[in-house]
């Protein structure tokens, strides 16, 4: 199994050209280290003065960057801990301000790949879909206990779901004889009843586990606090490098680029700015980074990805 990291060489390319890197010592945060292609390219394409810090809430990540550590003893770290935490993990990192963070929010390719954590359909196994398996409930029990009201919302609001409300009704129904307890059980379920989808490269089942997965996990909730809490963190000249796979985050990361560059919100009409603001970041990325035909190509999980960057001024 291979994990191929995605818009590897642009993200490597901002974080290693802020203006603190170019002064020498630097300290740079793989907040999502997955498979750990990003931290170890970081790694190799800087000088020995810089350091990247990484963390991963999936414990087998964890187990992973132990290679990498071996590699680069001085200058590379790994902890377990979610981002959303970010804060409180540099801060029990002894950590103060930092000059670089990388977020990639999508799956690894060993979370796809693994079917035991259920977080694909195309493969037979418990429908679980958490990050950390130690933590959180399972979809399982999202499936099978949420009333009709709340699966619905959760596909509509989570998946952009279409058929949101009917798949809740079905689901409600089958479970009161059967529970849903793998993946090919809900797959199946919603590939019989929405056959409109059969005529679509998008398999039927898409947006469900989407939004059953952003939803057992909060990632929309954590890309907000990291968002947040990491631009408090970067040293100015510091540089936050995000990579968005749906549409979801990538207007969240957008909305937020827009308002922390912008500074003042009063209206035009007020000749004396009376809210307050300032601009905390101006964006690198106007329209954002999306990956080429060749790198499409090569990795078709790539297609959807959208990166934006930020430097703190």
């Amino acid at each position: 199994m291979e994990h191929v990291p995605v818009l590897l060489a642009e993200s490597v390319a901002l974080l290693l050209s802020g203006p603190l890197l170019l002064r020498g010592r630097a300290l740079i945060v793989d907040a999502t280290f997955g498979g750990g292609g990003h931290s170890r390219v970081l790694l190799q394409k800087s000088s020995s003065a810089v350091r990247v810090l990484a963390f991963d809430r999936d414990p087998a990540a964890v187990v992973r960057g132990a290679a990498l550590r071996r590699e680069y003893p001085d200058r590379f770290q790994l902890l377990p801990g979610n981002f959303a935490d970010l804060g409180h993990l540099l801060d029990k990192s002894g950590c103060g301000l930092i000059d670089g963070l990388l977020l990639d929010i999508g799956l690894s390719s060993f979370q796809l790949e693994e079917a035991g954590r259920g977080f694909s359909f195309q493969s037979e196994g418990p429908l679980d879909m958490r990050m950390d398996p130690h933590g959180g409930v399972p979809a399982a029990e999202i499936v099978n206990q949420a009333d009709c009201r709340s699966l619905t919302g959760i596909f509509r609001d989570f998946g952009e779901e279409p058929y949101a409300a009917a798949i809740a009704r079905k689901i409600v129904a089958v479970r009161e004889n059967r529970p849903l307890r793998t993946t090919r059980d809900l797959a199946s379920l919603i590939e019989e009843m929405v056959p409109a989808y059969k005529k679509s490269r998008r398999h039927p089942a898409t947006r469900v586990f989407q939004a059953l997965r952003i939803y057992v996990n909060d990632e929309l909730g954590a890309l907000e606090r990291v968002l947040e809490s990491g631009l408090e963190r970067l040293a100015p000249g510091g540089r936050m490098v995000v990579i968005a796979y749906h549409s979801l985050e990538d207007r969240l990361v957008k909305a937020f680029s827009q308002r922390v560059s912008r500074g003042c919100v009063c209206p035009p009409k007020i000749p004396v700015c009376v809210c307050g603001g300032k601009v905390r970041a101006v964006i690198l990325t106007k329209s954002g980074v999306r990956p080429g035909e060749a790198e499409v190509e090569r990795n078709p999980r790539s297609r959807s990805a959208c990166l934006r960057a930020l430097e703190v001024v």
